[in-house]
């Protein structure tokens, strides 16, 4: 089956050609830089990433460039309420939407132009489309003709009388239509400006995008994404302002849309209304698995509300991946050599659903079930092997292997949270509980610094005391541990441990004996 996507632009489902065999030219629009990244960001570039990385697992050679607005008006009101310049408001929130990012596993774009460093290739678009009619100057500021281009809101589907009715347009006698919009800007008092053929001035924000794509992908792109709100008008006058200066068709073969992402209490999640969640906030309570996970649950055409519950609840699919791979790995050091084809073959149909569930528009709800169903029956064989009912050590690396690359298509690391410092504080009280209840069992309360060798003294002093039946002591090291985020679990071969992944970041706070 072929890779299949939704176009935007012709309303159906077709199949995926790019349009230089084996490569693929992607753009998608990046963030404007007047405040943080929210948790809806985070959907929509998560979503590009597996894109991006579902292309590359089928062999493309991906070329994906992403923009950073860094002059438009929220950022100079910013700049100017601050009193700060645009330049340190940019650097700063590119600094930090690269680290929220990275954190939530993106893969880095191979470009990241600025809209201030594309000025000489604005103004060569400008004057083109001058020249060939699609746009006029008045006094210092220059106009887009929508009149001029007859493919004008092919993308959106609507016409000019019906958006021109629904639209707040500030009236501007100057203009030949009122949906007409602006290139360039004449130069404002307080303003960052630039010199121009017009005088001095600033670029418009349509018209960074389509400078960008000429100067890093060319004339025609395979792929352009980006969120659904920005359809109209952004994506709409991109495509004018491209199309009619290249002269060339399509701009962008499919146009990529993702639904918003819904606030906990609300309809729409937006910086500039205040009701956001914030990307730091989020990776600093959740970790980036999890997160990933909940993106990923529902069809990315389909809106998606964040809540806690939610993340928390897609977590617990985190965990049971994670769980699949621990006991693989038992299992493996268990097992012997000889093929379990039952496992193969269970690794091969995983292989095969993933790979239709991607080819269908991307439909990573039913990619996820792949993996798990991977995960269970590895579970199953692991846990036979395990208790010695069955073996096979071949068929186990095959199916871990595969849940491993799947995952990583996805952008899922399936990487366990290490043990922190932070957890010191508790396991030591923990350890001093244990031994003013059992002193037999535990050892005196040790000065270690390392969270590992505290967990082994506590799950030894437990190994204790489970075979002299004070099941009671053991049963309450394991529950306190549980406190800290630390699982145990009790392996025919012994107890074995792993930090728990409920969604939320592992915790400190349970220090102090119980009464």
């Amino acid at each position: 089956m072929a890779l299949r996507l939704h176009n935007t632009f012709t309303k159906r489902v077709e199949e995926f050609a790019p349009s230089e065999p084996g490569r693929v030219r992607m753009y998608v629009c990046g963030p404007n830089l007047y405040g943080p990244a929210h948790v809806g960001h985070g959907f929509s570039y998560a979503f590009f990433d597996v894109v991006r990385r579902y292309l590359e697992y089928r062999g493309y050679a991906v070329t994906h460039v992403q923009n950073f607005t860094d002059i438009e008006d929220r950022i100079i009101e910013r700049a100017v309420r601050e009193h700060r310049n645009t330049v340190e408001i940019a650097e700063e929130y590119i600094a930090r939407f690269l680290r929220e990012t990275d954190a939530l596993g993106i893969r880095r774009a191979a470009h990241y132009p600025r809209a201030s460093e594309m000025i000489p290739k604005i103004v060569e678009i400008i004057q083109g489309l001058m020249a060939r009619g699609h746009a006029y100057r008045v006094d210092g500021d220059v106009y887009y003709r929508v009149t001029s281009f007859p493919r004008y809101l092919r993308l959106s589907g609507r016409s000019l009388d019906e958006m021109q009715a629904g639209a707040r347009i500030e009236p501007d006698p100057r203009k030949e239509h009122p949906m007409d919009f602006v290139l360039w800007k004449a130069a404002r008092p307080g303003e960052p400006t630039w010199s121009s053929p017009w005088g001095p001035g600033r670029p418009g924000w349509h018209i960074e995008c389509s400078a960008m794509n000429l100067q890093y992908l060319g004339e025609q792109i395979d792929i352009h994404g980006g969120g659904e709100d920005l359809i109209f008008p952004h994506h709409e006058n991109e495509i004018a302002q491209s199309e009619a200066y290249t002269a060339k068709l399509p701009f962008a073969r499919y146009w990529l849309h993702n639904a918003l992402m819904k606030p906990p209490v609300g309809d729409e999640m937006h910086r500039h209304l205040g009701n956001f969640v914030a990307l730091r906030d989020a990776l600093a309570q959740y970790e980036a698995d999890g997160m990933r996970i909940f993106y990923l649950s529902a069809h990315y055409r389909t809106p998606l509300r964040w809540t806690d519950e939610a993340v928390r609840a897609a977590a617990r699919g985190l965990e049971r991946l994670r769980t699949a791979l621990a006991n693989v790995e038992e299992a493996i050091a268990r097992a012997d050599d000889r093929e379990d084809a039952g496992l193969s073959e269970a690794a091969r149909r995983a292989r095969e659903a993933f790979e239709r569930a991607m080819d269908d528009d991307v439909n990573t709800p039913q990619a996820l079930a792949a993996l798990f169903a991977l995960a269970a029956e590895v579970n199953r064989v692991a846990d036979a092997v395990i208790k010695g009912t069955i073996s096979g050590r071949a068929g186990l690396w095959v199916a871990a292997d595969t849940l491993r690359e799947l995952a990583q298509v996805l952008g899922l690391s399936l990487r366990r949270p290490g043990l922190t410092a932070d957890l010191l504080p508790g396991l030591h009280a923990v350890l001093a509980e244990a031994h003013r209840e059992a002193a037999d069992f535990f050892p005196d309360p040790l000065d270690a610094q390392d969270p590992e060798h505290l967990i082994r003294a506590l799950l030894e002093g437990r190994q204790r005391a489970r075979e002299r039946r004070a099941y009671a002591v053991a049963d309450r090291v394991r529950t306190r541990l549980g406190d800290l985020g630390i699982l145990v679990e009790d392996m025919p071969a012994g107890p074995r441990w792993r930090v728990a992944s409920d969604g939320r970041q592992p915790t400190a706070d349970a220090s102090g004996p119980r009464t």
